[in-house]
């Protein structure tokens, strides 16, 4: 007779693996179009890619500094100051790490514990409830709700008690394509200092942004400053999401609590590329700028299709994604519905209830990809508008 526990903590059990790996799975299986998971199918800037074929050449394959390698520290603080006048000492104030994810994990680990609260916006990227689980703090959220996806004042100040300990935030926000706006952000900034709180900031589609629409980082409002910890990673902004490479600023004491824990995640990281991604934070805005129009166009391509297929589409100002509402098909649970879309009409999409703890308020929601290949965008809405 056993008194054996289950494998995996109660707390983590309710997570299994992530629905992007899983659709992505299911799409490669049935052969369907993957407009799942978030990654491009195209490379990134051409001198970027030979530069990391070059630091390997030129030996950076070994374990990098703690900090990551101080020609990337540089020129994270380099792409700060010049794109939006934040001041960063490259030497203390930066963290490299194993993409974002890794980022965000170490943040919430070094800052929360049991009895903590962490206010966060939902829909939700799915590593921001797993994180706050691990460490065993108490998840708070403010529905964003279809089609504007605009923050309810009145939700968000429910939202923070005595024991709100941090704020995770994402502009731009991934799945809903929303960048928040000054007077949204200020407002948290107002309940942050309210309630002394911590703000950790997902900006990792921070150059990927449409319409006019600009992105301004918190760190950047008055006063913010030394409460908060800005994320962004190399991935989204040149088509690298392979590579791994993300990194967080903040204030100095800030940056050493995530570090203490980062080094028992994975130590350090993605040591060639670490100089690949310098050079391309330090030459290829440019190269950002028109990857930036492209995805636009490439939005308004996949909006369109999706609407002439019967859906009801959200305007996307950012990241990668778009969200529909399939409620006009007659579709009323849009798991179910995503499960069956790769078998029935060849294309793979997420069920925006998957990122939501309201799963009635995202029941009919599904997100798509739109960092794709024309030619594969036009086969999906071809799919779908057949179907």
């Amino acid at each position: 007779m056993t008194n054996r526990r289950p494998p995996i903590a109660p707390t983590l059990a309710v997570f299994g693996s992530t629905i992007f790996g899983e659709m992505s799975a299911l799409a490669a299986q049935v052969g369907a179009v993957n407009l799942g998971q978030g990654f491009p199918d195209t490379d990134g800037p051409a001198e970027v890619l030979q530069a990391a074929q070059d630091a390997i050449a030129d030996g950076y394959n070994q374990y990098p500094p703690a900090l990551g390698y101080p020609v990337l520290r540089e020129a994270i603080a380099s792409h700060q100051q010049r794109h939006y006048d934040l001041d960063i000492d490259p030497q203390t104030q930066v963290l490299v790490t194993v993409g974002a994810t890794e980022a965000i994990a170490s943040a919430v680990l070094a800052l929360c514990e049991p009895g903590d609260e962490v206010v966060t916006f939902e829909p939700y990227y799915d590593s921001y409830a797993a994180c706050i689980a691990l460490a065993g703090a108490t998840r708070r959220t403010v529905p964003l709700r279809f089609p504007d996806f605009a923050v309810d004042e009145d939700a968000l100040r429910a939202a923070f008690t005595g024991r709100t300990r941090l704020v995770l935030l994402n502009t731009p926000h991934n799945p809903t394509g929303k960048v928040f706006s000054r007077d949204e952000l200020t407002l948290i900034a107002a309940l942050a200092a309210e309630y002394d709180a911590y703000v950790v900031t997902d900006e990792v589609y921070e150059h990927l942004t449409f319409d006019g629409a600009r992105h301004l980082p918190f760190a950047a409002l008055p006063g913010t400053g030394q409460r908060t910890i800005t994320i962004s990673s190399a991935g989204k902004t040149f088509s690298t999401t392979g590579w791994k490479v993300g990194w967080l600023t903040g204030p100095a004491e800030l940056v050493s609590a995530c570090r203490t824990v980062k080094q028992f995640l994975t130590y350090v990281g993605s040591g060639p590329f670490q100089p690949a991604i310098a050079l391309g934070l330090d030459t290829q805005d440019d190269y950002v700028t028109r990857f930036a129009q492209d995805l636009g166009r490439k939005r308004d391509l996949l909006s369109a299709g999706l609407t002439a297929a019967g859906f009801e589409v959200a305007r996307s100002n950012g990241t990668y994604f778009v969200i529909a509402d399939a409620a006009p098909l007659g579709v009323t649970d849009a798991m179910d519905f995503c499960w069956q879309l790769p078998r029935t009409h060849g294309v793979a999409a997420i069920p925006v209830s998957a990122f939501c703890d309201d799963k009635d308020a995202a029941r009919t929601l599904v997100r798509f990809a739109f960092c794709k290949k024309d030619e594969v965008l036009a086969e999906a809405v071809a799919r779908l508008t057949r179907a």
